[in-house]
């Protein structure tokens, strides 16, 4: 491997945690005697990844994401929706990340279609200064504007009040 590398694991597997890996190997085609090429690769065990999905079903967790996030903007605001969306996640929060573009109006109904119960709306205006506006799918309420450092909080607060 050279630079990047990555390699998503899990403990509910056991010794076989590895679900997904791979990296650049940049130099490996000249080391074979061809021409330098750039390249990189992956290796994705799908047996183990079926397995991790039967888990989960037996474990009953839903699969529907609870926040579709969606970047309204620009470049910035998508560059600033995917470090939200990590931020969620390492908050267990499940989260769909809209990636397709359109206008708001499509993009909301993509959300609603998801299943969600919030969608979150990232703009260049909100990316600049950490904020993200939340707003209900389910339910006709006000939406709220909150920090980053907030948004988990908030939003677990929101699906509290939706799902009693």
């Amino acid at each position: 491997y050279t630079r990047t590398v990555f390699e998503w694991v899990t403990t509910e597997l056991g010794a076989q945690g590895t679900v997904c890996a791979g990296g650049r190997y940049d130099g490996l085609v000249e080391q074979l005697g061809g021409k330098a090429t750039p390249a990189a690769g992956f290796a994705l065990g799908l047996e183990r990844l079926v397995e991790l999905a039967a888990i989960q079903k037996r474990a009953g967790q839903s699969q529907a994401a609870q926040v579709c996030l969606l970047a309204t903007g620009g470049p910035g605001s998508m560059a600033a929706a995917l470090q939200l969306a990590e931020v969620l996640r390492d908050e267990s929060l499940r989260v769909e990340l809209v990636c397709s573009g359109g206008s708001l109006k499509s993009q909301l109904k993509r959300a609603d279609r998801s299943g969600a119960e919030l969608a979150l709306l990232l703009g260049d205006a909100e990316a600049a200064v950490n904020q993200v506006t939340i707003k209900t799918l389910r339910r006709d309420e006000p939406t709220t504007n909150v920090t980053w450092a907030l948004a988990a909080t908030q939003v677990r607060q929101l699906l509290k009040q939706q799902n009693p």
